[in-house]
């Protein structure tokens, strides 16, 4: 067993942990949506995320001049959107079903990424060429960005965020913690993959620096369509119901993305 498989496994133990722990406590209601899609859901959320991962690690790979088959967690999480946005839209399902799955992809990337650093060159994730104190080798001599570990910790960090406004039951994070995390994760792996020694294909921009727009344009988008609404004195009726009753039920304004 690879060290990479080793890591996988604890990833997913952790991650399946810390996703029932949070349902129990504070994401039973928001996890009920889920139950309407039934198992299509779960199916395409599953061939989403394989077809996206593979594809878009594949072909980032065939781009930088190295043949063979690669999976990309940014591709992954476009690929699981795309399925579940197109299957909700069939099944007539919504509003956000994505929250229970913050503190669990959150975890899985924080401890699989450790999985990408120890398995060196060959795992084809490592960073470019650096001076910087804290440069690795990976195995041939050269000091590179240890990308992974980048990635690792921002999304630990976000994890940490994730925790503290779900005790808060802050109401933007219950109703846009998905699109946060999206973001979040876009936008730091946007950074990251300037470290990297992917082939470019428009500018300076590889293939996951564009996957990683869409993802920001998506969450920028889906927040804009739960928190917008027609506002008066500068301040929407759902914010102004938030003030005086606390965060509304599932109302049509809210869902109507």
């Amino acid at each position: 067993m690879t060290i990479h498989t080793q890591f996988d496994i604890v990833a997913a133990g952790a991650a399946a942990g810390v996703t029932t722990a949070c349902f129990l406590w504070r994401l039973r209601e928001t996890a009920t949506r889920i139950e309407q899609g039934g198992v299509g859901y779960a199916l395409a959320l599953a061939a989403g995320a394989a077809g996206g991962g593979f594809a878009a690690g594949t072909a980032n790979l065939w781009l930088s001049g190295t043949p063979g088959v690669g999976r990309s967690i940014v591709g992954a999480l476009a690929g699981a959107i795309a399925a579940i946005e197109l299957y909700k839209r069939f099944r007539g399902i919504t509003g956000s079903t994505g929250l229970i799955f913050v503190p669990g992809f959150c975890m899985t990337v924080a401890i699989g990424r450790w999985g990408c650093f120890f398995s060196g060159l060959d795992d084809q994730t490592h960073g470019t060429i650096t001076t910087v104190p804290w440069a690795h080798d990976f195995g041939d001599g050269l000091p590179r960005h240890p990308v992974q570990l980048y990635e690792s910790g921002a999304m630990a960090a976000f994890l940490v965020h994730a925790l503290v406004m779900l005790a808060r039951r802050d109401p933007f994070f219950m109703r846009n913690g998905f699109y946060v995390m999206v973001l979040w994760y876009a936008a730091q792996r946007f950074v990251w993959e300037f470290f990297k020694p992917y082939g470019k294909i428009v500018g300076p921009l590889n293939l996951l620096h564009l996957i990683c727009l869409g993802l920001i344009a998506y969450s920028i988008l889906m927040m804009r369509c739960v928190w917008g609404g027609p506002t008066t004195g500068g301040v929407s009726q759902l914010q102004r119901r938030d003030s005086v009753d606390g965060p509304p039920a599932d109302t049509a304004q809210k869902d109507r993305c």
